[in-house]
């Protein structure tokens, strides 16, 4: 019954040849990976970049993998490396899994409700430092995700992770003094006064407005006296 659950991974053996030799597999569409663990040596495989993106947005934790047609081995992801700027998938390193033997793994955490929160609503900043949490439970039982319900999250309030709940058969790993999620007051956002450089540059301009007033006026002066000396 666990094994129904699994999403069958289909990949092909590969010789281990460097990095060189992993770059050719990505330009034809392929990644590289290792599988791990189990008691048995390492195997190096490659595998469709468009099938492994597949199997694992239907996947559990466990993935069935299928080296070069043969029967399945159930596996969890152990590492997914992915280009720092464009996401996408580098290598991917699997571990052999026993299914009637627990296993910790790293889960996300989503936090619900936030728009209903009162804090949220009078304006508060709801910020989340934890992100990834460590749970421990069968293969078959880890979760993709845990939910926390935050909507009635004032302006002050702290959760930590005391407050989650898993499932009765997966277990929390972390300290349950980890900070999940924090309510703030809003950022009040203070006019900025003028610059003493911004008062110089307008007292420089009204300087230089009266120095070109006076000499306008002394201009139309002298020009007075030159027409009366002319008559």
């Amino acid at each position: 019954m666990a094994q129904s659950t699994t999403t069958a991974l289909p990949v092909e053996g590969r010789d281990p040849d460097g990095s060189r030799a992993a770059r050719r597999l990505r330009r034809t569409g392929s990644i590289p990976g290792v599988v791990y663990g189990g008691g048995e040596d390492p195997v190096a495989f490659q595998v469709d970049s468009r099938t492994l993106r597949l199997a694992l947005q239907h996947a559990g934790a466990v993935l069935d993998l299928q080296v070069d047609g043969s029967g399945g081995t159930p596996v969890v992801v152990k590492e997914l490396s992915r280009h720092p700027v464009t996401g996408v998938t580098l290598h991917i390193d699997l571990l052999r899994v026993r299914l009637d033997q627990a296993i910790q793994a790293t889960v996300v955490l989503e936090l619900t409700g936030a728009d209903d929160a009162p804090g949220v609503k009078e304006g508060g900043i709801l910020e989340q430092p934890t992100r990834e949490l460590t749970v421990e439970a069968l293969p078959n039982d880890i979760p993709d995700s845990l939910q926390h319900d935050v909507s009635e999250m004032v302006i002050g309030d702290t959760l930590t992770l005391a407050a989650v709940s898993a499932p009765a058969n997966v277990k929390l790993i972390d300290d349950p003094e980890t900070v999940i999620a924090t309510l703030t007051p809003p950022r009040l956002q203070v006019e900025e006064e003028p610059g003493i450089e911004e008062e110089t540059e307008l007292v420089g301009e009204g300087e230089g407005e009266a120095a070109a007033e006076a000499e306008d006026a002394g201009g139309d002066s002298s020009g007075g006296e030159g027409d009366s000396s002319d008559e």
